[in-house]
């Protein structure tokens, strides 16, 4: 494959080029010179470039701005080397698909395949994916796990990543008991513990035992990295986040060793998680900004406010849970949140704050208002990440506050069935990823995946967010559908935008980085309905031609 490099000016036709570029939405040829584009327009429009290479590989394809993933983790690269266990079909970095599991036999069962081709008996029998709302509220304990070993320690990652099951031996290596005294340690009438750990304090003991194992830091993990760029570019992705890191010298000496390899098919923006490895603070990111290259892009700063509301750990205002389940987990106290969002602000950095119910959407707007009266800082671009169930009054809020917004679209899909009938009940399901709102009340927005809580696929999250279509078909808010141009939208300038790199990427215009999703149908033109399975042939980085091998 040809590829662009350092003096040559390469002119790439194609079919159509969708530019997201108001100026000029549509064209069939660009210039590329140095990894960024000259100029786009008509053949004719390329004259003066007469001596440059013309590349006919994209004569009968579509090209768009390469896709932005504004949340998600290089986790998604990780967790294949643990077993799959979730209820929907996965498809592997290599391509291979794992069927999705529908009864909690089928998850013993795969478990104790999983076990039988451990040849230490010693090794811990880890797994990711499960979720028990899925199973008609059927959960896991240590009873279940035991069957498949009670010697051997297990781990079960849900899909939210907020929640985990564990074995009798598990529980004993962490030592978790019934005088274990911290929130989220799930336990029995008799005061026992059941085996569930809720959110990251209770799951600490077990991160502890395993190590890395079922991390949300792998970029001190070469292989997850490139796995996580397989994975971004198969999907068309040229751009990529992982909302939770470390920063730690490991991990930024891997990620920048990774990256630095010209057949590494994408750009990383990693955010800062003081929550996890608080040393250093802001300071720690402006370190890391100093080292940034074209591939790693830094500033972003990552809080988790509250849990999963799958998980019944999100933190939600009257009525709460249907059937009367108890709120959820403060992540950080919100007495607490001015006082650790200052610092970043001061110095400049951007905030990504993590709320999934509307009780923590409310507590983080009255916290980056005091802090905005305090301090005021223009174009600060704080960003609310999934906020699901902020209703009309808090985006309004929002909007004056001048915030961004990134919704989880793709839960929608996936879980809307279960929000209708499990955790919020069907009026405030209808409202969850109000991305319909957000747009006509003019607010930054994007939508995303959350990888690998869902699969990494723009194009898919895109659809979710114009049909806004549950698993079983059925339509849950349908005056907050997107059209198609805003969620191509919200998957290219949209996401660049929350991210503060659209000067950068994020459309096809001059003095852009040339970063393009090759397809092989144009997404603007087909039914909305069959935008989810437009296929994606490959991307180019910086010029540089990266084909997606053949399924």
């Amino acid at each position: 494959m040809k590829e662009n490099e350092t003096g040559r000016t390469q002119v790439f036709a194609a079919r159509k080029i969708l530019t997201m570029n108001p100026d000029r939405p549509e064209a069939t040829h660009v210039a590329v010179r140095d990894g960024k584009i000259l100029a786009v327009g008509a053949e004719a429009d390329m004259a003066p470039w007469a001596d440059a290479e013309r590349v006919a590989t994209f004569r009968d394809k579509v090209l768009m701005p390469g896709l932005v993933e504004g949340h998600c983790h290089l986790m998604e690269g990780a967790m294949w080397d643990a077993v799959y266990v979730g209820y929907f079909d996965r498809r592997n970095p290599d391509g291979k698909l794992w069927r999705g599991l529908r009864t909690l036999d089928q998850v013993i069962d795969r478990l104790a395949s999983a076990a039988s081709q451990l040849e230490d008996p010693d090794a811990p029998l880890l797994a990711w994916g499960f979720d028990p709302i899925l199973f008609g509220g059927s959960r896991l304990s240590v009873r279940e796990l035991d069957r498949v070993s009670a010697s051997r320690p297990i781990v079960v990652l849900h899909a939210s990543v907020h929640l985990m099951n564990v074995n009798s031996a598990m529980l004993a290596l962490a030592g978790i008991d019934e005088d274990t005294d911290i929130d989220g340690v799930h336990k029995d009438a008799d005061g026992q513990p059941t085996g569930e750990l809720q959110e990251f304090a209770a799951m600490f003991p077990v991160h502890r035992v395993i190590g890395s194992g079922l991390s949300l830091a792998a970029a001190e993990k070469p292989e997850a990295i490139w796995k996580f760029g397989r994975v971004a570019q198969l999907a068309g992705v040229t751009t990529a986040t992982d909302l939770v890191n470390d920063l730690s010298p490991l991990g930024l000496a891997t990620l920048h060793e990774v990256t630095t390899e010209a057949s590494y098919p994408l750009r990383i923006v990693p955010a800062f998680a003081p929550q996890r490895s608080p040393e250093g603070g802001a300071g720690r990111v402006q370190t890391a900004m100093a080292s940034a290259t074209d591939k790693l892009r830094f500033g972003a700063v990552k809080f988790i406010v509250d849990g999963s509301i799958q998980g019944f750990t999100a933190r939600l205002r009257a009525p709460g849970y249907v059937g009367g389940k108890p709120n959820g987990l403060w992540l950080i106290p919100p007495g607490q949140l001015l006082e650790v969002f200052t610092p970043f602000h001061l110095a400049g950095l951007q905030l990504h704050i993590h709320t999934n119910g509307d009780e923590a959407t409310e507590v983080v707007l009255d916290i980056i208002e005091t802090l905005l009266i305090q301090h005021p800082r223009a174009d600060h671009r704080h960003t609310l990440q999934h906020c699901q169930l902020a209703d009309t009054a808090q985006l309004e809020r929002a909007a004056r506050l001048g915030m961004c917004i990134n919704f989880f679209s793709n839960h929608l899909y996936y879980w809307g069935d279960a929000h209708a009938s499990q955790t919020v009940g069907p009026e405030r399901a209808a409202r969850m990823n109000p991305a319909g709102s957000a747009r006509r009340l003019g607010i930054p927005f994007a939508i995303h995946s959350d990888a690998p809580i869902t699969p990494l696929n723009p194009l898919f999250t895109a659809w979710c967010a114009v049909q806004r279509q549950t698993a079983t078909g059925r339509v849950l808010g349908e005056d907050e559908r997107l059209s198609v141009a805003d969620a191509l939208h919200a998957i290219t300038l949209g996401a660049a935008h929350t991210l503060k790199m659209e000067h950068m990427i994020g459309s096809i215009e001059p003095g852009k980085l040339a970063d393009f999703a090759v397809l092989e149908e144009d997404p603007g033109a087909v039914a909305p309905e069959r935008l989810k399975d437009v296929r994606v042939w490959g991307t180019v980085l910086g010029g540089r031609i990266f084909q997606a091998p053949a399924r």
